[in-house]
């Protein structure tokens, strides 16, 4: 399958902790990081989660 970049562009603190969770399923652990996730509905359901927090590249 194909993959796609996520980089978390706002800060954890002050989100909730579903959110937070969510974060740390997708790799995320520090502002500006950029993970490779593999695309399908689980993750794709985790970026709409917190979409506020992260930009999907490619």
């Amino acid at each position: 399958m194909a993959n796609i970049k996520v980089q978390q562009i706002k800060s954890r603190i002050g989100a909730p902790k579903n959110q937070k969770r969510t974060l740390d399923s997708l790799g995320l652990k520090k502002l500006n990081q950029v993970v490779e996730v593999e695309d399908n509905e689980s993750v794709r359901g985790m970026i709409a989660t917190v979409h506020h927090l992260v930009r999907v590249l490619a």
